[in-house]
């Protein structure tokens, strides 16, 4: 909440179901002290991307809460997001190669 107020100007956070359910869990896991990386759209301080500039008197809707352990971050999703998969530690193209016999592409499918 103090991201939402103090840096993008919101006059509050609305949290779903779902995002409070994840909060209470990674409290409890001991994930409560991560940082924040607030996943949102880049073309507004609010979840709206319609709304250039620096709006006043909207609230932030959180839909849901994730964390990257790995990686040592908290990242609530703010109105509707897709994120990226994580990558394999091994990258897919390894596997990719051209048969020298045929010429054609094996290990994409």
């Amino acid at each position: 909440e103090a991201i939402a107020k103090q840096i993008y100007g919101a006059d509050g956070v609305v949290y779903s179901p779902e995002a409070e359910r994840k909060i209470a869990l990674y409290t409890e896991m001991g994930f409560d002290e991560l940082p924040i990386c607030m996943a949102k759209t880049q073309y507004s301080f609010t979840a709206d991307a319609a709304k250039k500039g620096v709006p006043k008197g909207f609230t932030l809707p959180i839909k849901d809460v994730r964390v990257s352990v790995g990686a040592g971050f908290i990242y609530p999703l703010c109105g509707t997001m897709s994120t990226m998969p994580g990558l394999p530690t091994r990258p897919a193209f390894y596997d990719v190669d051209v048969d020298p016999k045929t010429g054609k592409v094996q290990g994409l499918f």
